[in-house]
Order: structure tokens, then C-alpha cells, then sequence
């Protein structure tokens, strides 16, 4: 019976440890570490301090990132052969600036167009068994914290 009572108390709290934590998988998250400052995906998004979303409508986009087919010719590079994060890769002294994806944007957050097609305000490349070229834009966006309204978009 006391085994059972000790079980008993122990689940609920492992339970309200994880909720408090916000993680149910202790797998890496992508993470970038721009200025001192890491910026990593949110696992939950009510836990991100920024939010961006992306579009099919170049539009409704008001930044536009372009997946480049070299490194050379692009301003954000992932690029890694390994199966798992490398430790310390994202290290900071501080908390991570979390951001997350939304599916629904609200009218003050980046909305993002993602495509091969210029023009852009970012150029990324990514070949990462960790990264998507979505999470490498989310985070380089939420990174830069600046919301671009492209008026370039008709050159």
C-alpha cells in the first residue's frame, strides 16, 4: 500500500514537472545564436515572446525569404551532417528568445513567403537533418525582429 501511495504522489508531480517545463520530447529544437543571443523554436507556442507565420500568397507576405540554391549567394546558412544538435551549438548564459509558428497571424506579426523566386529580404540555405528551410526562415525572421514591408516586390 505504501508503494502505491508513493506512486500515486509521484506521478501527478513528474506530470505537473513536464506541463511546468513546457516539453513533452527532450529533443533538440532548432536554434540559431545571433548577437550573444539564442533563438530557438518554441516547443509550445504560448511560450514564444515572438511570433511569425507563413503564406502562399506573396501578397499578404511582409517578408519574403528565398531558399538559395548556394551558400555562397546566401545571407543564412545551415548547414550540418551530423544526427544529432551539437553540444553547446547554441549555448547562451541567457534563456533562449523562443519563437513560434502560428497558422492563425495576427496583423502585428511577420507573415512570411517562402520560395526559390527573388525578390527577397533573406536568402537562406539549408541542408540540415535538424533544420526545415520553413524553421531556418522562422528563426532568422524572429531573429531580426524587424517586420519588412517589400516595396520591391513588383522589380
Amino acid at each position: 500500500m505504501l508503494r502505491f501511495n508513493l506512486l500515486a504522489s509521484v506521478v501527478p508531480l513528474a506530470v505537473a514537472a513536464v506541463f511546468a517545463r513546457g516539453e513533452f520530447s527532450t529533443g533538440p529544437r532548432p536554434c540559431i545564436e545571433v548577437a550573444g543571443i539564442s533563438v530557438q523554436i518554441a516547443a509550445l507556442s504560448w511560450q514564444a515572446e515572438r511570433h511569425v507565420s507563413f503564406t502562399t500568397d506573396p501578397s499578404r507576405a511582409t517578408v519574403r525569404v528565398q531558399i538559395s540554391d548556394s551558400a555562397e549567394a546566401a545571407d543564412f546558412t545551415v548547414i550540418d551532417d551530423i544526427d544529432t544538435a551539437e553540444a553547446g551549438a547554441c549555448e547562451s548564459h541567457s534563456s533562449p528568445q523562443l519563437v513560434a509558428i502560428s497558422t492563425t497571424p495576427s496583423p502585428s506579426e511577420p507573415v512570411i513567403y517562402l520560395s526559390t523566386d527573388g525578390p527577397a529580404d533573406y536568402r537562406i540555405f539549408v541542408r540540415s537533418k535538424s533544420f526545415s528551410a520553413r524553421d531556418a526562415a522562422a528563426l532568422i525572421v524572429g531573429a531580426r525582429g524587424v517586420q519588412h514591408r517589400i516595396n520591391a516586390a513588383s522589380l
